[in-house]
């Protein structure tokens, strides 16, 4: 038997172990999902008109705001959910379940893929739900053809397992659930400072390149383009490049991490 079989069993076990702990316990996902939903019907409801009509330069037209605003916190949705992976991870190291885990004999980097996997999985069941909210208040993506609604649906996979990584790594470094959820508190302020709410060209010019380079920014201008037909540009690569280079960086730092030996 391949070396491979026996990592992947134990993977799909903690794949299951974590999918069953997020649905006995799903508070902690809710309440970081409650975040974007709410950002979302109060920039809509409450400030679509006089957004709409300041990026237009012309009349008020909520439906616009709710086409360009959509994609922004589908992804700042993702931030917002692997918080809730740097808690989980840092709950399993302050608990003493890892170090259960590290006396019996299964694959010792099956913990993290289950973690990750796990928390991919949820980032994309609560993209859908934020997108059907989103649809229900008017967002439409008409000119969309399957082939862009698959890249969309990949760069999404793409970037909640870069930024999962991250949030392994910073759960790991956390000596409790509190530290990690303040830890991971840039997976949601990035969201904030980039073109989610308004475009980059309206920002003072000593910001824009923060706001136009970080993370976010290309991958939310992407997924416009994806599903809205807006220009890409250079987004594109710059959007899988920061997704590659995240997931690489994390999960060397989160392997490392997880390989010292407890004290």
């Amino acid at each position: 038997m391949s070396s491979l079989s026996p990592a992947l069993r134990d993977s799909t076990t903690m794949l299951r172990r974590n999918l069953l702990h997020a649905r006995r316990y799903p508070s902690l996902t809710l309440n970081l999902l409650l975040t974007p939903v709410m950002l979302l019907l109060l920039f809509v409801y409450l400030f679509g008109d006089v957004m709409s009509a300041g990026m237009g330069g012309g009349g008020a037209d909520r439906s616009e705001y709710i086409a360009y605003l959509v994609p922004g916190i589908v992804m700042m949705t993702i931030g917002s959910t692997t918080v809730g992976t740097a808690v989980s991870v840092s709950m399993d190291m302050s608990e003493g379940i890892i170090a259960r885990f590290r006396t019996m004999a299964i694959h010792r980097g099956s913990v993290l893929v289950g973690h990750v996997v796990g928390s991919v999985l949820q980032s994309v069941a609560s993209v859908v739900l934020v997108g059907a909210v989103g649809v229900a208040i008017g967002f439409r993506s008409t000119d969309a053809t399957v082939l862009e609604w698959l890249a969309a649906f990949g760069l999404l996979v793409l970037f909640a397992t870069a930024l999962t990584w991250i949030a392994v790594g910073m759960g790991l470094i956390s000596p409790n659930a509190e530290a990690a959820s303040n830890t991971a508190m840039p997976l949601v302020f990035l969201p904030l400072i980039s073109s989610t709410f308004v475009p980059v060209d309206s920002m003072p010019g000593w910001f824009r390149p923060v706001a136009e380079y970080q993370p976010f920014t290309p991958a939310i201008e992407t997924l416009r383009g994806l599903l809205l037909g807006t220009d890409i540009g250079h987004n594109g690569w710059l959007a899988v490049a920061w997704c590659v280079g995240l997931a690489v960086l994390g999960y060397f730092w989160a392997t490392a991490r997880f390989g010292r030996d407890p004290r």
